[in-house]
């Protein structure tokens, strides 16, 4: 059975944008660099002939693994209700002992970006968030050890 993909609303936009680039704009300057190194002669020792090969190969196992993606998602719908636990798609305020809060958004894994505060639910904080409710403590085990931290709240 096949994986199933947790996107966002900009997530699964974002995913089919990029398919239709690639398969579009970016398959076709890729051809027209791969006609005009073959017209340049011996392959073998063409070095922007390898380069476009490469690439070439590069491209379509991103196009497939967009096609895969795309064909079983689910999205992860924003809620205006009220959380009473983390799920997928919450917005999650959490605090670890002495330091300031934290909000993070639960996404899937293809969408998680911590930089801006987009973890996965796959994650070690993820995984120990899901399913907590405001006030109680999580501890997340990481590969640099464990640590806890309140849910402070769920949006």
């Amino acid at each position: 059975m096949a994986e199933v993909h947790y996107l966002t609303p900009e997530g699964l936009e974002k995913l089919q944008a990029e398919l239709v680039q690639l398969k579009g704009p970016a398959r076709e300057d890729l051809a027209k660099r791969l006609r005009h190194a073959i017209q340049q002669g011996d392959l073998s020792e063409n070095a922007d002939y390898i380069q476009a090969k490469e690439e070439q190969g590069f491209l379509e196992g991103r196009i497939q693994e967009l096609t895969q993606i795309l064909n079983n998602y689910i999205v992860i719908a924003e809620s205006t209700a009220v959380r009473e636990k983390v799920e997928i798609g919450a917005h999650v305020t959490i605090q670890e002992e002495d330091y300031p809060p934290e909000t993070y958004h639960l996404v899937g894994p293809k969408e998680a970006n911590p930089s801006q505060n987009r973890i996965s639910y796959e994650s070690p904080i993820g995984k120990a968030m899901l399913g907590k409710r405001p006030g109680e403590l999580a501890v997340a085990e990481t590969p640099n050890g464990s640590f806890s931290f309140k849910i402070v709240s769920i949006e």
